[in-house]
């Protein structure tokens, strides 16, 4: 009897299996032979909850810190032993500098992070380019006409001649490998053969939605150039605050940003709002930290592309952002709710007058106080430093590279049978 039993509870197990295997809800190869499932030639796949595993180029220094140690002429990739501190004395060049940050974290090897340096190309999820463009482009061309663009130019294509021989550029063309490309300038000869690379990005202001868009790229945070505010407890944080908004910086911009010298007469007359006009200069800075941390709201209007390194400056220095550019993108907002921390005006708003001060005069205390506290307890995802920690920004900024990995995966795969152009892209 009951070996009767054990044969039809086999059986109506083995019947089910069948079935479901019949029907496509078991998929017998991916489990007893998973590497059956992957293709040769085909990127590496990528687990939400495993580290993302980079392969990074091994490039001479000039493509990169070259230009910051330049006594030290070796042509040899850098290393973990002889990587050059950032310089102090830099000033706003240090908010493009996300690709020095971003080669550091892959050269200090630490457990349990969002990203690991593999010296196994096959092994990769994506591929990442050491090139630091920006600070190529302030570094060798920042006058754009200056004899001395013509370097930038020659990296550019010395780079390109070097990737375009690796197969596994030629695998994806190019659409797993990663460049931090921040100042707008950056990459600026070639930049239209990086349209399906993955790019980090701070905006989308310079470029068509066919070379950089939401879609393939990340968005990064810019540097913050201010000292972050790490003692902050007042025991009433609001009136320690005697300035309500807060703006410092150049008023005459390209593009959206002419809506600072319109800003400027607007807010004129007011005791309470503090808008300058001033260049960049290391006192100037410290002035404008000073001033952060002394006010209530910091305003962010957009400069000659929608964002700016001043929101970030606000964001550290735990002043509330107030932010006026209608075509802005926010670095990591599948994950941080900007609302919960800032506040939006559109142009059109803050252009009338007297709107925007009445609004901010009229915001609660306690509404404030809430979002002062969400300040501090985010601002640690926009610090980068050396050796990288857990859930900073560069640490972010790897998690939005491994979650545009599906996607880059799904265009490899369609590219490889089309017969024709592509359709979507006529669109």
């Amino acid at each position: 009897m009951y070996r009767k039993v054990l044969l039809t509870f086999v059986f109506v197990i083995v019947l089910l299996l069948s079935y479901s295997i019949f029907i496509g809800n078991v998929d017998v190869r991916s489990y007893f032979f998973p590497h059956l499932m992957l293709s040769a030639s085909a990127p590496a796949p990528c687990s939400p909850d495993l580290s993302l595993r980079v392969f990074m180029y091994d490039l001479p220094r000039r493509f990169n810190v070259g230009m910051i140690d330049r006594s030290n002429t070796a042509e040899t990739p850098v290393t973990v032993e002889d990587w050059p501190p950032w310089p102090t004395n830099w000033g706003l060049k240090k908010q493009h500098s996300v690709e020095y940050w971003m080669m550091g974290s892959l050269l200090h090897d630490v457990e349990g992070r969002e990203v690991v340096r593999v010296s196994d190309p096959e092994l990769a999820n994506a591929f990442f380019v050491p090139f630091f463009s920006s600070l190529s482009f302030n570094t060798h061309g920042h006058n754009m006409k200056d004899p001395a663009t013509e370097t930038d130019r020659q990296l550019q294509v010395d780079l390109m001649e070097f990737l375009k021989k690796s197969k596994y550029w030629q695998r994806s063309g190019g659409r797993d490998h990663v460049f931090p490309v921040t100042h707008p300038n950056a990459f600026r000869f070639l930049r239209d053969q990086l349209n399906d690379s993955i790019q980090v990005v701070v905006d989308f202001g310079r470029y068509p939605k066919r070379m950089s868009n939401l879609n393939k790229d990340v968005v990064s945070p810019y540097v913050h150039v201010v000292e972050s505010f790490t003692v902050d407890e007042p025991q009433d944080p609001y009136e320690s605050r005697s300035t309500l908004l807060f703006f410092r910086g150049r008023t005459y911009r390209k593009d959206e940003g002419i809506v600072r010298v319109k800003l400027a007469k607007i807010l004129s007359g007011y005791d309470d709002v503090h808008y300058e006009r001033s260049v960049a200069t290391e006192e100037n800075i410290k002035l404008s930290s000073k001033g952060m941390r002394s006010s209530k709201f910091c305003l962010h209007p957009a400069g000659d592309t929608p964002s700016s390194c001043r929101l970030f400056d606000a964001i550290v220095s735990h002043c509330v952002p107030v932010i006026v550019s209608d075509q802005i993108e926010l670095p990591f907002e599948d994950e941080i709710d900007y609302s919960q921390f800032s506040i939006f005006f559109s142009t059109k708003e803050a252009l009338q007058p007297g709107y925007m001060v009445d609004q901010l005069r009229k915001f609660p205390k306690q509404k404030w106080t809430e979002m002062w506290k969400q300040l501090k307890n985010v601002s640690h995802h926009y610090e980068f430093q050396y050796p990288p920690k857990r859930e900073d920004a560069v640490s972010m900024l790897w998690r939005q590279v491994k979650y545009k990995l599906p996607g880059v995966s799904l265009s490899v795969h369609r590219s490889r049978r089309l017969k024709i152009p592509d359709w979507w892209l006529r669109k």
